[in-house]
């Protein structure tokens, strides 16, 4: 077959052309080290590489929930151990103002370092995040989550935010919480349960308390009543066979009854009276609605106490029941804030190692995809260098063939 001049050049060209196109290429290989660099390259596995890049994105973003939500979690847990350690110096302090021998001037002193650390607890359950977002304030996140006022006729210290709380997504398929609602963790801590006398025919009663809450809280449990409030009313009526009878009034139900001296003390269902009763003599009292408060409130309430003139020792010896009581219930609940706190980090932490095993293996595959393979690269390279090289060289020979160098 006649080959033109034409067809001479054209085939060379195009030949150097390829050489260098496909060096280009490998070149390009190497120094990125990819073998794919176009989805032409390599149709299935380009979609591969975009699947599993887009994995390990949303992996990366789940590491960094991860790091956020750890710390958030660290930061609450921080807060608790510090609520923790003031309601324990309060605690002290409780039981210290109830001793014998402390003046009016010492109890004022108590009571002072119990505004501190009512404050304390107060700026603690405040406390904001990096954002300056307020932790346990719910969806109210801009606002304190507590309010102080002193003048209230109410609870001085009152929530403020909502119920909301905030999750974060660890994985497709799981979300841990990373926020507590303030009023679950502070405020619904329940008060001492305790009854008031609201009559009674005795000559003198000298004495009506709580003598043993633990009895009586679980007689209160049993029987009170949230719906019928008449349920909560009861009667110790004194009969002549020498004994006190306990009776719900609403029910007409006889609830206990204890033997009885007048003018003596008598417990019944944990409750301590002492009268000097008759025959026939009553004593009416109903049981006080449960009251939810929060620790600082408790605090609150019991300084005020302390910050009395001549107060007298029943009120005293009240308002140390009422506020041991209501800080021991404000620590329980701490503490199981504290095991969910410790829960939900241990998940973290276990979804950290997850999400870190699944990145590793989704590198490995995509690499085993993408990634180009050097010693198999360079020996291309070399290979089309050579043969760029021969066709550089072999352009000048051939397009100088002439049949006029035969005439």
């Amino acid at each position: 077959m006649r080959i033109s001049t034409s067809q001479v050049y054209d085939q060379s060209i195009r030949s150097i052309m390829e050489n260098q196109e496909n060096l280009v290429k490998t070149q390009e290989q190497l120094a990125t080290g990819k073998r794919i660099l176009t989805p032409s390259d390599d149709p299935v596995g380009a979609a591969k590489v975009l699947r599993l890049t887009e994995e390990l994105d949303g992996l990366t973003q789940f590491q960094r929930n991860n790091d956020l939500v750890t710390g958030s979690l660290e930061q609450q847990e921080a807060v608790l151990t510090n609520i923790t350690d003031s309601i324990h110096r309060a605690r002290t302090l409780v039981v210290q103002s109830g001793t014998g021998i402390l003046n009016e001037s010492d109890r004022r002193a108590i009571g002072a370092e119990l505004e501190q650390i009512k404050l304390e607890i107060l700026d603690l359950m405040n406390t904001q995040d990096a954002d300056g977002n307020y932790m346990y304030a719910g969806y109210q996140s801009s606002s304190p989550a507590f309010s102080y006022n002193p003048s209230s006729s109410g609870n001085a210290i009152t929530f403020s935010g909502d119920g909301g709380v905030s999750f974060v997504q660890l994985s497709t398929s799981s979300k841990i919480q990373s926020t507590s609602n303030g009023y679950e963790v502070f405020e619904n801590v329940l008060s001492r349960f305790n009854f008031s006398v609201s009559s009674s025919t005795v000559t003198d009663l000298q004495q009506a308390t709580v003598a043993e809450q633990g009895t009586f809280d679980t007689f209160f449990d049993k029987n009170y009543d949230p719906v019928t409030s008449a349920n909560n009313d009861y009667q110790v009526e004194f009969l002549a066979s020498g004994q006190a009878q306990l009776t719900n009034t609403g029910t007409g139900a006889v609830v206990g009854t204890v033997d009885y001296t007048s003018g003596s003390p008598f417990t019944i269902k944990g409750m301590k009276f002492e009268a000097s009763a008759a025959v026939g003599d009553t004593i009416n009292f109903s049981l006080d609605a449960p009251e939810k408060k929060s620790m600082a409130q408790t605090i609150h309430e019991f300084e005020a106490v302390l910050m009395q003139s001549n107060i007298d020792s029943d009120t005293l010896q009240e308002a140390i029941s009422d506020a041991l009581v209501g800080l021991d219930n404000g620590q329980e609940k701490l503490s199981l804030e504290h095991s969910s706190i410790g829960s939900r980090l241990n998940i973290a932490e276990s979804m950290y190692e997850s999400n870190l095993d699944m990145e590793i293996a989704a590198k490995a595959s995509r690499s085993s995809i993408q990634d180009v393979d050097y010693a198999e690269a360079s020996t291309e390279f070399a290979k089309q260098e050579t043969a760029l090289n021969a066709a550089l060289t072999t352009f000048p020979q051939v397009t100088n063939l002439s049949l006029f160098n035969f005439i």
